[in-house]
């Protein structure tokens, strides 16, 4: 007789649809799933010591790279957490501008899912598509930091700057001109806000055309539909947040239930799930970016109206202008000071957390009245999620724990952090 036995498998760590450097070890019986292991620990980043280790300021950018696809959602956690240990808050103009960016980091992020999650079960227009409109956004980050991703736009007690006057247009080349050409500046012979509401407006049909392309497609109703089931009590449990949990019928959302920045003015929904299943999670973020994309146009309509500063006047937290530093001695040695030093913050502890793209993402920041912080400990949306491969996918085939990691929308950054 020849024996029958279980037999284990490697599922990455260099995997197409690992979404990082993710390692499950799979136990199989035939190819159905007995049991997973996530091994994590291969891409780690020791953030959490390394922001122990310098001045306050000069941690911001290491929260960009945690979750690299939701950057600016992590600048506003830690940013918050040093305004409340110093006691300041940042002007209004400053928090409808981090509101914009925050929902502009969340179309960032979902776009990149849906259009990563579609290619791993086989649907690869919608990444097409979904780049195309990325690309806008990584356009609008550029405008106002300098950089594509990582922007280290929000500093302690407001924004690096105010939005430019005007967008960087395309240039002529050998690939684009003429028609094309125009039609790729259309938006941008105004401010950067007269880009930001045309893509706003443009956007809710774009996201029709992902629609069209899987909601009711039968492929991806298959590949998704009772797959990687959570129950509301479960979810509650195992502590899940963001998409994972609202895909589950929970609701709860800190931008509705703790509101920060100046969610209490803006108005919008929190989209739910009924079943906890795969094509659950995608219905709940496809309306996320609807949602999304409305809190932008409501955010430009107020920012418009309203003008004024963007930083709080304390000049012990805030650096000089660019141009006071290029012409004053006291200036250039101020600034100096500012970012080779920073500032102490006094003692205490606080905890702050957003409403992030992949669920609450919070920090823990200890004080001892040092220009340092004493303990940072972050809270990453992703962690628990991950803890929940193993009875997401018991009793599914092999092919579906590609459908569970994309639902869990992994990035691993914040995950080996």
């Amino acid at each position: 007789m020849a024996e029958i036995r279980n037999f284990t498998m490697n599922f990455g760590p260099q995997h197409p649809a690992a979404h990082g450097v993710l390692r499950l070890v799979l136990e199989m019986d035939g190819e159905t799933i007995v049991h997973v292991d996530p091994h994590v620990g291969l891409l780690h980043r020791g953030t959490e010591k390394l922001a122990e280790s310098k001045p306050f300021n000069q941690s911001i950018g290491y929260m960009d790279r945690l979750d690299y696809v939701s950057m600016m959602c992590n600048e506003h956690a830690y940013v918050r957490a040093i305004e409340a240990l110093l006691g300041i808050e940042a002007p209004p103009r400053a928090q409808y501008i981090r509101v914009l960016f925050d929902e502009l980091t969340r179309l960032l992020n979902h776009l990149l899912w849906v259009g990563t999650h579609a290619l791993d079960l086989g649907a690869m227009t919608v990444f097409l598509y979904a780049f195309r409109e990325r690309e806008q956004i990584m356009d609008c980050y550029e405008a106002v930091s300098g950089a594509r991703m990582h922007a280290t736009y929000y500093r302690p007690g407001g924004v690096y700057r105010d939005l430019p006057l005007e967008m960087p247009k395309h240039q002529e080349t050998r690939w684009c001109k003429g028609a094309d050409l125009a039609t790729r500046n259309a938006w941008r012979g105004g401010s950067m806000l007269d880009f930001i509401q045309a893509f706003a407006e443009d956007f809710p049909a774009r996201l029709d055309e992902y629609h069209s392309l899987l909601t009711d497609n039968r492929i991806w109703k298959q590949r998704t539909v009772d797959v990687g089931i959570v129950t509301a009590s479960r979810a509650l449990q195992l502590g899940f947040s963001g998409p994972m949990l609202r895909g589950s019928g929970v609701e709860w959302d800190l931008r509705k239930k703790q509101p920060y920045a100046v969610y209490e003015h803006i108005d919008f929904e929190v989209p739910l799930g009924m079943n906890g299943d795969c094509y659950d999670r995608y219905l709940v973020r496809m309306e996320e970016m609807r949602q999304s994309a409305n809190i932008v146009g409501q955010c430009v309509a107020w920012l418009r109206e309203h003008p004024g500063p963007v930083m709080v006047p304390d000049q012990k937290i805030v650096p000089p202008t660019r141009e006071a530093m290029k012409n004053d001695m006291e200036s250039l040695i101020h600034h100096f000071k500012l970012f080779t030093e920073g500032y102490c913050v006094p003692a205490g502890q606080v905890y702050s957390a957003v409403e992030a793209p992949k669920g609450e993402f919070g920090c823990y920041l200890v004080s001892d009245g040092a220009n340092k912080p004493f303990r940072v400990h972050l809270r990453a949306p992703g962690f628990p999620h991950l803890a929940a491969m193993n009875e997401m996918v018991q009793g599914h085939m092999l092919p579906d724990v590609v459908a569970v990691i994309g639902t869990q929308d992994i990035v691993f950054g914040e995950i080996d952090r």
